[in-house]
């Protein structure tokens, strides 16, 4: 609902806005707008400025967070239309005017009779908002998306892509920055499917951040993704219940309940499930020396019980201090059974071995995440505030995996192996932020963040000979991983009438230290980096706007990308990490026009980065088994052109479209061949919305990502459809959902390395997913879309 209520505060402003008038000087309108009973500030609520006389609209605003607002008008014989969704409208025509201003105090606006269904069809307009400095992605609106975890969620997000092991890029590129509510946190690191405990019915939006300024960590040279999580503020005791069941099994059930009330804001999440991921795997390695070829085809399942708890309580001391305490806790019980059958075949293509091999892996999965935030604002301005924040963060995983090989024929490769990982990751977030206005065009902001990570990861692995247990020392060792980061910045903001420009300045002090216990191999990396950052707009009218940006971004190699260590479940085609890594850095220029109208409005960007000591995974040989790692490989150019649109020919039917052209130019060595090459990718979004009646609603989102070279290959094309209905019932307080994801199975990821001595082929799919749900809203609630003032 804040969307809602965002979009029709917009359109009012679009409707009655006239460039004259803003540019005029005449009488100011200054009030503050709150809720009848309850005296709470509403956010968002329209004010409109009439002609006296024909009622012909002249201006127009919105209130704050605080419930404030102003407002320019050039005469006296005007009257003003106070409105807001669910209260009653107020229109004021006596006042007086006192040295060119008008203040007419305290409004109350009070609460109307109206259902909720009512509520939602007045609301239900957009799913994606652009702002100056990101695009908000609305999750409550996307059908498609009921029972999908977060991982598949953000896969629907304009310019986000989700591959098949779920690795996240944004304009086609990895290196993306995840937070939680603006935060770090363990729940958004790439250690296991941690995202997959999100589900869509806990997240409010999705904010996409491709250029951030200095005020964000630096993490990410591709950009930031911000998952913020639902939280409910409304008056008295309300909530939200749903059920969802689907094929392949993917059942679980959570509830909302929230309590407001004048001095505290009590909210909860609980979700309990449980769910199958099966994919098919096809491997083929050759030798193009001997012509030796093994190929693997197999099934995997990840089947998770999963449970995740959210409580938390805000707690206002008084209307300029805020005191918020919050915790996560989440526990996964999974299983991994697969089964993978082997051919090896000689130069000659005659077979010589057929075998076997099964697995069966259980794993448990702790972790827990809590935060301590002290809000405070001052009296003398609405946005002048400091904001202090710890939160902590644990994730733990006690892992046990059996192999069991049984050769059918030809040479024999029967055998047990049994894997063991106890991994433990700490993770702490310290931070600071203030806002200072010194006047109604400049803002100066200023913060530091501290960033403590400290991670064991205890691996063995063990051959069963001669009917024991025998430890393979090669492969078994302790991985210990410490990093501390140190960000301190610096912002500028003048804000005119058309024209706007910030400037920033981040430090950050990077301390990040790797060791491999039983073999002594250390690595350590110290850096002092300077991340400036540069952003200006200008608006030519109310139709047409254009945005420009600069930032320099670091990408630190994360956890798995440096861990040695890997899964053995095929073990001729393996994957690890690599200690030795370096972080990249990239230079991001963009520039931006947005154009609005009535029933179509879009955005055309151009952008170009250029990044250095590039992370890439490449594959070695030898002796029939492929290793893929992580290694840094020289620089690379990349130049894009992205468009986001949508268009309303009718109120019924809606089309929002996104699509990203990148051009890139590779160069760099490895192993001495040189893989200096220029190519391109390009991907497409267009997602139809079609409402049949009041209360049924049909949407289809297709997905196409062009196929793509590598600096040892290529990677395959994809294409991808899904679609969901929504049924109400209940006055909107009921909501059923269907979700089809993949619709014709046809998300299949090819990838082929071509090099001198041998060549790679890996096919992966996960298939059709169908789910089914029901939410159903109390209290003041209503199902899966929630009202809540921002949270201060």
């Amino acid at each position: 609902m804040r969307s809602i209520h965002r979009y029709l505060a917009i359109w009012a402003l679009l409707l009655c806005a006239c460039p004259a008038i803003a540019q005029a000087q005449g009488i100011e309108f200054i009030g503050k707008i709150v809720t009848s009973p309850g005296n709470s500030p509403i956010e968002y609520a329209t004010i409109r400025l009439l002609d006296a006389s024909s009622n012909a609209p002249l201006a127009g605003t919105t209130t704050d967070a605080n419930g404030e607002f102003s407002l320019q008008s050039p005469k006296e014989q005007v009257a003003l239309e106070i409105s807001f969704i669910g209260f009653e409208s107020q229109t004021i025509k006596d006042f007086a005017v006192e040295e060119g201003k008008v203040n007419l105090g305290t409004i109350a606006l009070t609460e109307t009779q109206v259902t909720m269904d009512e509520v939602v069809i007045q609301g239900e307009k957009s799913q994606m908002e652009f702002k100056l400095d990101k695009r908000v992605f609305h999750v409550g609106k996307d059908l498609s998306s009921t029972g999908a975890s977060a991982l598949e969620v953000l896969n629907n997000v304009p310019s986000v892509n989700v591959n098949i092991e779920g690795q996240i890029s944004l304009r086609g590129s990895q290196g993306v920055q995840i937070l939680i509510n603006g935060k770090p946190s363990v729940i958004a690191s790439e250690d296991g499917n941690i995202l997959g405990t999100l589900t869509a019915e806990m997240i409010e939006r999705i904010e996409v951040i491709s250029n951030p300024s200095a005020k964000y960590e630096a993490e990410g040279t591709s950009g930031i993704i911000n998952i913020v999580l639902k939280k409910d503020e409304r008056k008295g005791i309300n909530g939200s219940i749903t059920l969802n069941g689907g094929i392949p099994h993917n059942h679980s059930i959570g509830v909302s309940l929230n309590r407001r009330t004048e001095k505290f804001n009590l909210f909860s999440q609980i979700g309990v499930g449980y769910r199958e991921l099966p994919n098919d795997r096809e491997f083929i390695n050759e030798d193009l020396v001997t012509g030796t070829r093994v190929e693997s085809i197999g099934e995997e399942f990840r089947n998770e019980q999963f449970t995740n708890i959210i409580l938390g309580t805000d707690y206002h001391i008084n209307d300029y201090n805020v005191l918020t305490l919050s915790g996560n806790f989440a526990y996964e019980v999974e299983s991994q059974p697969s089964e993978t059958e082997f051919w090896m075949y000689d130069g000659n293509g005659d077979l010589l071995s057929q075998w076997n091999r099964i697995e069966e892996t259980s794993a448990t999965n702790p972790k827990y995440q809590y935060e301590f935030q002290y809000a405070k604002d001052f009296k003398d301005h609405k946005d002048h505030d400091l904001i202090f924040s710890a939160l902590g963060n644990f994730f733990g995983k006690s892992l046990t995996s059996d192999f069991l090989n049984t050769t059918a024929s030809g040479e024999s490769f029967d055998g047990r192996q049994q894997t063991e990982s106890a991994f433990q990751e700490a993770k702490y977030t310290f931070k600071l932020d203030y806002t200072k206005p010194f006047s109604k065009q400049f803002t100066l902001e200023t913060g530091s963040q501290y960033v403590i990570n400290d991670v064991s990861n205890d691996f063995a692995v063990s051959n069963f000979v001669n009917g024991e247990w025998v430890p393979d020392q090669g492969l078994t060792n302790l991985f210990e991983y410490n990093q501390r980061v140190l960000g301190v910045y610096g912002t500028g903001a003048f804000e005119g009438e058309r024209w706007g420009l910030k400037l920033g300045l981040r430090m950050e002090h990077t301390d990040l230290n790797t060791l491999l216990t039983n073999t002594g191999e250390a690595n350590s990396i110290q850096l002092t980096n300077l991340f400036p950052s540069a952003h200006t707009s200008f608006k030519f009218n109310e139709r047409f706007s254009m945005q420009a940006g600069y930032s320099r971004r670091i990408y630190r190699p994360r956890l798995w990308d440096l861990n040695p260590f890997f899964n053995i479940r095929n073990n001729f085609t393996i994957r690890t990490g690599n200690p030795e890594l370096l972080p990249e850095f990239t230079d991001s220029y963009e520039l931006t026009g947005i154009m609005a109208w009535e029933q179509v409005s879009f955005n055309v960007g151009v952008f170009h980065r250029y990044t250095t000591e590039v992370i890439e995974r490449v594959s070695i040989y030898e002796d029939e088994v492929t290793r893929t790692m992580p290694v840094n490989l020289g620089t690379n150019r990349a130049t894009g052109f992205e468009f986001n649109g949508k268009y309303t020919p009718i109120k019924q039917l809606s089309f929002n479209g996104d699509f990203n052209f990148l051009f890139f130019d590779r160069e760099g060595t490895f192993e001495n061949q040189v893989i200096d090459f220029s190519a391109s990718r390009y991907s497409g979004k267009l997602t139809t919305k079609l409402k049949l009646i009041k209360s049924l609603d049909i949407e289809f989102t297709t997905r196409y990502e062009s196929e793509y070279q590598t600096v040892q290959g290529q990677i395959s094309d994809v294409f991808v459809m899904d679609g969901g209905v929504r049924l109400k019932i209940l006055k909107g307080k009921g909501m059923f959902n269907l979700s089809v994801r993949d619709i014709f199975a046809s998300r299949v990821q090819e990838s082929w390395a071509y090099q001198p001595t041998f060549t790679t082929y890996s096919r992966r799919q996960r298939g059709r997913f169908i789910t089914l749900g029901f939410s159903y809203g109390f209290g003041k609630g209503e199902a899966m879309e929630f009202s809540a003032q921002k949270r201060r």
